[in-house]
């Protein structure tokens, strides 16, 4: 690529630097000697370059110029102060240098004059994510509540090197989006050049073997962020993304102040940190359709998407709740059981008013703040009547057909909680769970991967009439921090 004027004068200034370490060096090995020879000879090169974008930028200030003149005073002033251009796009970087960087983003997808050599990880990165910023306002098939949501990952999660920002950029463009959307209906030998590029280019990205990348406006991951989860947990969880196979946080205990006298040495308060990690896991999915359904679906893309996002919400509701790590996410409820945060009912077996003050009393009063109750439909139904008279008080308010508030905490279902518990002494019953959800983490893998398959067979190797897609993407959950929750398991004894 031929260098900009702009680009060219950083280079030279790289190579002068370069040169200056190595002459100050005593003694030159070969292969200093080798690259002080050839920084040398590109620093000649790219010099001539320069002058001669130079001198091609005042020639055409003479032409312009002219053309003015000819065309009447009035036109000179207009010429002089307007950047070439009606948006300014072609602006001359010698005339109009403040113009270069404000339109260096009109294509953020174009990736081409991305400078790599002579800059560190993190500047590269720097300048990913400032291009996905910016394409994240431009691109195609998003509503403001999906911008808001992609802006606020790229933001918080993305890495020094910028691979949140890569792959938005890569699976965010309309020439992606195009030939996803064409892979999707069966249309793949109707991708153009450029589409074909932004499919390699996105496939490039990805550790898996096989399938596409999900557009990044269409992945299921920020849909659901954006648009609400079905999943009460997931909603009042922490939201994390992962880079890898497994996410790693950061907790500490709290900082040990003390009353000093004057002139005392202070004591050693430091927090004691540890490093939770949660397991990233596969889940996969598959969609077919009918190719009359996929001909007369306008909008196919968009609904495949959505469809993702549904199934996926539905797979994790069961696994964070009563999840048990093995090949999936731990569950809130597998999380606490048989630990410290473990609550045992009032009288055994029974389930009465005073084991739901008795839960709110055993939270530390610096969790209940943000606190919110966990449970099936069937154990509110059941606490509802503990307060038939309004004596308990225990709903703040009812209404819409559940309760909102308990004790004048969210109260949030899980319908994969136990609803009805066994009597037996040896049975558990995990019926409720009471605490700062925020210590209970949900590690999103961001590149979700669909696999389209143009025919789907029968039972006689005979096609169907369908078409499928085939997706699979990675996540994980567990409790990094079961202090700030409690489990109500009416087995154990008080």
């Amino acid at each position: 690529m031929e260098l900009s004027h702009q680009q060219a004068v950083i280079r030279l200034k790289d190579i002068k630097a370069e040169l200056e370490r190595l002459g100050e060096k005593p003694e030159l090995t070969a292969e200093d000697e080798q690259t002080f020879d050839e920084l040398t000879r590109e620093f000649a090169e790219v010099d001539n370059h320069r002058r001669q974008l130079e001198r091609k930028s005042a020639l055409e200030r003479v032409r312009a110029a002219a053309t003015a003149t000819e065309r009447g005073p009035a036109a000179l002033k207009i010429e002089r102060g307007t950047p070439y251009g009606a948006d300014g796009y072609d602006a001359d970087p010698i005339l109009h240098p403040d113009s270069v960087d404000d339109l260096r983003f009109r294509n953020p997808w174009d990736l081409s004059d991305v400078r790599t050599w002579g800059r560190s990880k993190e500047e590269v990165g720097a300048e990913l994510r400032a291009r996905a910023l910016c394409a994240i306002t431009k691109m195609r098939g998003a509503n403001d509540a999906i911008r808001s949501t992609a802006t606020d990952i790229l933001e918080r999660f993305d890495d020094e090197a910028g691979s949140i920002a890569r792959m938005c950029l890569a699976t965010s463009s309309p020439e992606y989006l195009r030939a996803w959307s064409k892979m999707a209906r069966g249309l793949g030998h109707m991708i153009t050049p450029e589409e074909q590029r932004a499919l390699e280019r996105a496939m490039s990205l990805t550790d898996s073997a096989g399938g596409y990348l999900v557009p990044f406006q269409l992945d299921p991951t920020i849909i659901l962020t954006s648009s609400g989860s079905k999943s009460d947990i997931r909603r009042a969880a922490r939201n994390v993304v992962a880079t890898g196979d497994v996410w790693h946080g950061v907790s500490a205990g709290e900082v040990t102040w003390r009353w000093a006298a004057e002139g005392t040495e202070a004591g050693d308060n430091s927090p004691t940190f540890d490093q939770p990690t949660v397991q990233i896991h596969k889940a996969d999915g598959f969609v077919p359709i009918s190719i009359e359904a996929l001909s007369d679906e306008a909008n196919v893309t968009t609904e495949v998407g959505r469809l993702l996002a549904a199934g996926k919400d539905t797979l994790e509701a069961a696994a964070f709740a009563t999840g048990d790590g093995s090949g999936k996410p731990t569950g809130i409820v597998t999380a606490l059981a048989g630990g410290a945060s473990e609550v045992a009912p009032t009288t055994p077996e029974t389930f009465a008013a005073a084991d739901i003050y008795k839960m709110e009393e055993s939270l530390p009063a610096r969790y209940r703040s943000m606190a919110s109750w966990v449970a099936n439909k069937r154990i509110y139904n059941l606490i509802r009547q503990f307060d038939t008279s309004g004596g308990a008080q225990l709903w703040e308010r009812i209404g819409n057909g559940q309760p909102n508030e308990l004790l004048g905490y969210p109260a949030l279902e899980a319908e994969d909680m136990d609803g009805t518990w066994n009597t037996s002494a040896t049975a558990n019953n995990y019926i409720a769970v009471f605490g700062d959800l925020s210590n209970y983490v949900i590690a999103d893998r961001i590149g979700m991967s669909v696999e389209f398959l143009p025919h789907l067979v029968g039972a006689n190797r005979r096609p169907t009439g369908q078409r499928g897609w085939y997706a699979w993407y990675r996540v994980g959950a567990d409790s990094v921090h079961d202090g700030g929750m409690r489990l109500l398991n009416l087995a154990t004894t008080a």
